[in-house]
C-alpha cells in the first residue's frame, strides 16, 4: 500500500474482523505504544473521534468525544466525558451516553452539543439506526455524571421534506430571547453542503425554518484543499471575539464579518477537512462572504466544536486522526487524539487566528534556551531534544528566503519531518509554510504527504513560530495560522530538533523550547466509575 493510498475515517465503518475480541489489553497494549502523546487528551483506549458537548459549567470545563470502549473502530459510538479545572489536566468521568438496544440511536450516539437549558445540563445529538442518523435530547444531573434519554427520541423524526440530502447529522443549538436555534449539518444533492436551520420553544418541539447556507461543490474538486465538499459535518457557527491590533502581524485590514460558520467537508465517505465562511447571519440566513481553511492540515484537524468560557474566549478542539493504517490502529489498542485547546479571535483581516490557550505553559518543565542568531546552510542550530516538546521561536526572514525546522530527527537524518517557512518578495507580506513528512518515518505504509498553505509574514519578515511535538502528535502554529499532522518515526532516537537556513537569509531571534510534562501516568479505566 503506498502512502496515498492510505484509508481515512469513514463514517460508516462497521468492527472489522481483527478487532473481534479486544477489550481487556486494549488499554495495555495503548499504554505500551511509543507513538502514543503524553500531555494531549486521549481516550484511554479504544476509539476517539470529535469533540463534543464543550462547555464550562460551574467553572469546570467539561470534553465530551465520541468514543468506543470496545475497540480502535468506528462503530456503535459512545460519548466519553472528562472534566478540567484548567483546559490541560483531565480527569475521567463516566461514560455519558451509552447506544440503546432498541432506541433511535441502536447503532451510536453520534456528535452533538451541550446547552444549558434554564440551569438543566441538556445534550442534543444525532442518534444512528440502521443507515440514517436523526436528532435526540438528553439531560443530565447539575454534575453532569448522569444521563437521561429523551423518552420521546428522535426530536425531528425525518430529514427535510423537499430536499434530497446525502446525510444529516451533527448540532450547533444556541438561544435567540425565547427560542432555540439549531443548525444540522446536511447537504442537497447536486449542489453542495448545507446547514439546515429548526427552531424550537422546548428542544423537543422542533419547526424546519430552511437552509441556512447551501455550498456549491461545483466550485474546485475533491483534491482541493479548501474544496467544501458535498455533505458538512459538525457545523458551528459563532461570532469570535475580534484580536488585538498588535496580536497578529501586519496585514491588511478589511471590514470584518460579524459571525464565522465552521464545517468539516465530507463526501461519499471520506472526511477531507475543516472550513470556515464568513460572512453575515441575520434573521434565517447567513451570508458569505469567503471561505478559508481552517487548519493547514487538512484532515489532520477535523470535525472541530467551540464554546465560549467565563472569561470570554473562544475555545476550539479538533479531532487529530490517525496516519497510520487501521491494521496498525488496532494492534496498538487506540485510535485518534483530541488537539490541544485553541483560542480563537477575528483578525483585522477578516480570518481567524488560532493559537494554543495559555494553560499550556503550564505543562512545560525544563527548559532550553537559544540566544539570538543568523541561520547559515551549513550548520543547523540546535533547539533541543525530545519527542514531548513545546518549542517558540521567532524568525526574522529577508525578502525569498527562506528557514527548515526539523523536528523528531535522528542525528543521522534517516528520519526528519520538516516545517519549511518562506516569506515572499521585497515589499510582500505573503509567506508559506510546508510541512515536508517524506522522511518522517522508515514505515513505508504511514501517510507521509506534504501539509502546506500560505502564512501573513510582518512587514519586516518577522514570524512567530510555535510547535507542539507529542510524539506522533504535531501542531504548529505561524503568526496565527495552524498546522496539525500525525507522523511515526521508527527510531527510539529521533529526538532532534534544529533550525537551518535553505536560502536567502534569517535571523533568529532567540529560542525557548520546554519539556512538556504526562498528564497522565499511567493507565485509565475504559468505562470511569460513576
Amino acid at each position: 500500500m503506498t502512502t496515498t493510498d492510505l484509508p481515512r475515517p469513514d463514517r460508516n465503518t462497521t468492527a472489522p474482523a481483527a478487532a473481534a475480541g479486544l477489550g481487556p489489553d486494549l488499554v495495555a497494549d495503548a499504554e505500551a505504544d511509543p507513538h502514543r502523546p503524553r500531555f494531549h487528551f486521549l481516550a484511554p483506549a479504544g476509539w476517539l473521534n470529535d469533540p463534543n458537548g464543550l462547555c464550562q459549567w460551574g467553572g469546570t470545563y467539561h470534553l465530551f468525544y465520541q468514543y468506543n470502549p470496545y475497540a480502535p473502530v468506528h462503530h456503535r459510538i459512545h460519548w466519553g466525558h472528562a472534566s478540567s479545572r484548567d483546559l490541560v489536566t483531565w480527569t475521567d468521568e463516566p461514560v455519558a451516553l451509552v447506544p440503546d438496544d432498541t432506541g433511535p440511536d441502536r447503532d451510536g450516539c453520534w456528535s452533538g452539543v451541550l446547552v444549558d437549558d434554564a440551569g438543566v445540563p441538556t445534550i442534543v445529538y444525532s442518534g444512528r439506526r440502521e443507515d440514517r442518523e436523526l436528532p435526540c435530547v438528553a439531560v443530565g444531573s447539575p454534575d453532569l455524571r448522569t444521563w437521561v434519554k429523551e423518552p420521546a427520541n428522535p426530536v425531528i423524526d425525518d430529514t427535510p421534506a423537499g430536499h434530497d440530502v446525502p446525510a444529516f447529522r451533527d448540532h450547533c443549538v444556541w438561544k435567540e430571547g425565547d427560542v432555540w436555534r439549531q443548525l444540522v449539518g446536511s447537504g442537497v444533492r447536486g449542489r453542495g453542503g448545507a446547514a439546515f436551520l429548526y427552531q424550537s420553544t422546548d428542544l423537543r418541539d422542533w419547526t424546519f425554518v430552511g437552509p441556512l447556507v447551501v455550498g456549491d461543490a461545483s466550485i474546485g474538486a475533491p483534491g482541493d484543499p479548501d474544496w467544501a465538499g458535498t455533505m458538512w459535518e459538525c457545523v458551528d457557527l459563532f461570532q469570535p471575539p475580534t484580536a488585538d491590533a498588535d496580536a497578529v502581524a501586519d496585514v491588511d485590514p478589511v471590514s470584518p464579518a460579524s459571525h464565522v460558520l465552521v464545517f468539516s467537508a465530507w463526501h461519499e465517505g471520506v472526511t477531507h477537512h475543516p472550513l470556515y465562511l464568513t460572512g453575515a447571519y441575520a434573521g434565517d440566513t447567513f451570508t458569505p462572504e469567503a471561505v478559508h481553511r481552517l487548519d493547514l492540515g487538512g484532515r489532520y484537524f477535523y470535525a472541530p466544536q467551540s464554546f465560549s468560557d467565563d472569561r470570554g474566549r473562544r475555545i476550539l478542539f479538533g479531532w487529530l486522526q490517525e496516519g497510520r493504517t487501521d491494521d496498525d490502529a488496532i494492534a496498538c489498542g487506540w485510535s485518534g487524539v483530541m488537539s490541544l485547546p485553541r483560542q480563537v479571535v477575528l483578525g483585522p483581516d477578516g480570518e481567524l487566528y488560532l493559537s494554543p490557550v495559555e494553560e499550556v505553559a503550564s505543562l512545560r518543565g525544563r527548559e532550553h534556551r537559544v540566544e539570538a542568531t543568523e541561520l547559515t546552510r551549513d550548520a543547523a542550530t540546535g533547539l533541543g531534544r525530545g519527542d514531548q516538546l513545546d518549542v517558540e521561536f521567532t524568525l526574522t526572514l529577508g525578502p525569498d528566503s527562506a528557514a527548515a525546522l526539523a523536528v523528531r530527527a535522528t542525528d543521522d537524518g534517516e528520519e526528519v519531518t520538516v516545517l519549511e517557512i518562506a516569506r515572499g518578495p521585497e515589499g510582500s507580506t505573503a509567506g508559506s509554510v510546508r510541512l515536508d513528512r517524506s522522511r518522517s518515518s522508515l514505515d513505508g505504509t504511514v501517510d507521509a504527504t506534504d501539509r502546506a498553505g500560505t502564512v501573513t509574514v510582518g512587514d519586516d519578515g518577522r514570524v512567530e513560530v510555535r510547535v507542539l511535538i507529542d510524539h506522533s502528535a504535531l501542531e504548529v502554529f505561524v503568526n496565527g495560522r495552524a498546522l496539525t499532522a500525525r507522523v511515526y518515526p521508527r527510531r527510539p532516537d529521533a529526538v532532534g530538533c534544529s533550525l537551518t537556513l535553505l536560502g536567502g537569509s534569517a535571523t533568529l531571534a532567540g529560542s525557548s523550547s520546554w519539556e512538556m510534562r504526562d498528564i497522565w501516568g499511567g493507565a485509565r479505566a475504559l468505562w470511569p466509575e460513576v
